[in-house]
């Protein structure tokens, strides 16, 4: 009786999980679709779908050329660049909350974002066109992967960080982090303010070719080590005790989760900004559709993430005519809300 209960649950779990990924996939198809089709200069699909595999020779050119040359200068490298950075900040607040073995566990906890903005601002304040432009975004990277080491670095005591400790240091390093970039807001000019409050937000406005491969190099590499350590953290989701007992390394998975983490979150808000709740909200939700395997739930956080980024910015570039919003309102619109009412469901649950 109870080997039939087991396979009709499986059974049931596999069913959920392909439905799931199958309805992720079609969505990021037709968002990706979409964001090539709609903005200020509407293209038709014929022109996007020959675009799109007449470098390749499959195809003829289209016959409108501008409709060529916008795809392939805009509108490509600003899709390509909102999948990856989706898929990062997804899968970095995946494995955290793995991580913390907490589900309410998000990048921002260890310090990247906020220090990736206090990078961002003094650069846009004092070498906005250094190093061929690349300069807004080298110190947004480096700023982030500094922060989160001086997190771990002062959460560690006797060789080991406490999960704990680790994240009440993440929050005072924040606030002092938010207090440094406040002070660059408030000394920049007005040129530089305004970018400063836009980079905050989040934004794919100007990508170009050369900046998504640098992020596409990092990213892969980060998602790819991530897959590679999903089964010790199913194990880490024992216990301490437990993996330990198995031949885990707790502490050292741990670190390397977290620099994997850091190194994904980094990426992603070097060009993008910082885009609030995607590594909170899919992970989470996710979860809830997949259940707790990471094997499972990485994959499909990975899809989720680029399909909320996708949907985002598809929204702040077409939803007011002749204006790019910043994505973060969105994500946040979505994010907000749909964090209250996981919430409120985990409160119902523990009563």
């Amino acid at each position: 009786m109870s080997d039939n209960l087991a396979a009709i649950g499986f059974k049931k779990r596999r069913i959920r999980v392909t439905v799931t990924f199958s309805v992720v996939i079609v969505a990021l198809i037709a968002a990706t679709l979409a964001s090539a089709l709609l903005g200020q200069y509407a293209i038709s699909f014929t022109d996007v779908f020959k675009a799109s595999f007449a470098p390749l020779g499959l195809t003829e050119y289209p016959h409108d050329p501008l409709a060529f040359s916008t795809l392939w200068t805009i509108r490509f490298p600003r899709i390509v660049l909102g999948l990856l950075v989706g898929a990062a900040l997804a899968v970095a607040g995946a494995v955290l909350q793995a991580v913390f073995s907490n589900p309410l566990a998000e990048p921002g906890i260890i310090g990247v974002s906020s220090g990736a903005s206090v990078g961002a601002a003094l650069a846009l304040v004092f070498a906005p066109h250094a190093l061929a432009g690349f300069s807004v975004p080298l110190a947004a990277f480096v700023s982030g992967l500094a922060a989160a080491f001086f997190v771990y670095m002062l959460a560690r005591s006797e060789g080991k960080a406490d999960v704990i400790v680790l994240v009440l240091t993440g929050i005072a390093v924040n606030a002092v982090a938010s207090a440094l970039a406040s002070i660059a807001t408030y000394i920049a000019p007005t040129t530089a303010r305004d970018h400063i409050v836009f980079w905050q937000m989040g934004s794919l406005n100007g990508t170009v070719w050369p900046q998504v491969w640098t992020v596409l190099v990092v990213v892969s590499v980060g998602i790819f080590l991530t897959f590679i350590l999903a089964r010790k953290l199913d194990t880490l989701s024992l216990g301490e005790r437990a993996a330990s007992h198995v031949g885990v390394n707790v502490q050292r998975l741990r670190l390397f989760a977290i620099v994997l983490a850091t190194l994904l979150t980094a990426a992603a808000v070097s060009y993008a900004g910082v885009i609030a709740f995607v590594g909170l909200i899919v992970p989470h939700v996710m979860r809830l559709a997949l259940g707790p395997i990471n094997r499972v739930l990485l994959p499909g956080a990975m899809l989720a993430g680029a399909l909320l980024v996708t949907l985002s910015d598809l929204a702040a570039r077409t939803l007011i005519p002749f204006a790019d919003l910043p994505i973060g309102i969105f994500t946040a619109l979505v994010g907000g809300p749909t964090f209250f009412i996981l919430l409120r469901t985990r409160i119902r649950m523990g009563r």
